[in-house]
This record gives C-alpha cells, structure tokens and sequence, in this order.
C-alpha cells in the first residue's frame, strides 16, 4: 500500500509546484498556497525536493514561516486582500446583485482569516 501512496504524493507534488510557478507570473494566482501544498506532498514522497523548496532564497523563507508559527507576513496579506477585493469589484461590475454576494461572503470569510494570522 505504501508504494501505491509515494507516486500518488509525488503527482500531486509536481502538480502543485507547477501550478505555484504558473502563480509567479499570474498576478491573481497565489504562489505560495501551492508551493506549502508541494511542499506537503513532497514531504511523503521525496523529502529531497521539500528541502529544496525550503532552501529557496525567495519562497523558502514564507513557507518555513508557516511551517513553524502558522505566519503569513503583512505585505503577503495586504496583496491578498486587495487581490480578493478587486476580484470582488469586479464580480459586482460584471454581474451584479445577487451573485456577487457569493464571492464577497467566500472573500470576506478568507480575508478575515487570512488577516487574523500572526506576523
């Protein structure tokens, strides 16, 4: 069963990895949310690549911040926000009442949390 999960974890690592590279230059595709996710799925099957990330001079930083006290920095949380309220601003642009309520109530309840995590 074990060898089943390692190559499971391993695709589901790369995916993740390539998604978050792909979040590096679209500008409202987060990059970090997936590369803590391949860095999850590389830690059960090639801890190797999960050092790697963690080694990174650029994201490596950001993710051993969450790793260890569960922090997302300031400026981290103000590109969030204001990426959600602009998404936001535009969903109420396009389509209006109601159905921008869904994305302003989803965008709220993440920004809230998202601003309520340490430093």
């Amino acid at each position: 069963m074990k060898k089943l999960t390692r190559p499971f974890w391993l695709a589901a690592g790369l995916l993740a990895l390539g998604t978050g590279i792909v979040g590096i230059v679209l500008p409202l595709l987060p990059t970090v949310p997936f590369l803590l996710l391949a860095a999850f799925c590389f830690a059960r099957s090639h801890p190797v690549w999960e050092q790697r990330l963690l080694d990174h001079p650029t994201y490596g930083p950001p993710l051993r911040q969450w790793r260890e006290r569960r922090a997302i920095p300031r400026r981290a949380k103000l590109a969030a926000l204001t990426a959600m309220a602009a998404s936001v601003a535009l969903s109420a642009a396009l389509v209006g009442l109601p159905w921008v309520l869904a994305p302003l109530l989803i965008c709220s309840a993440s920004g809230w949390w998202i601003w309520t995590r340490a430093e």
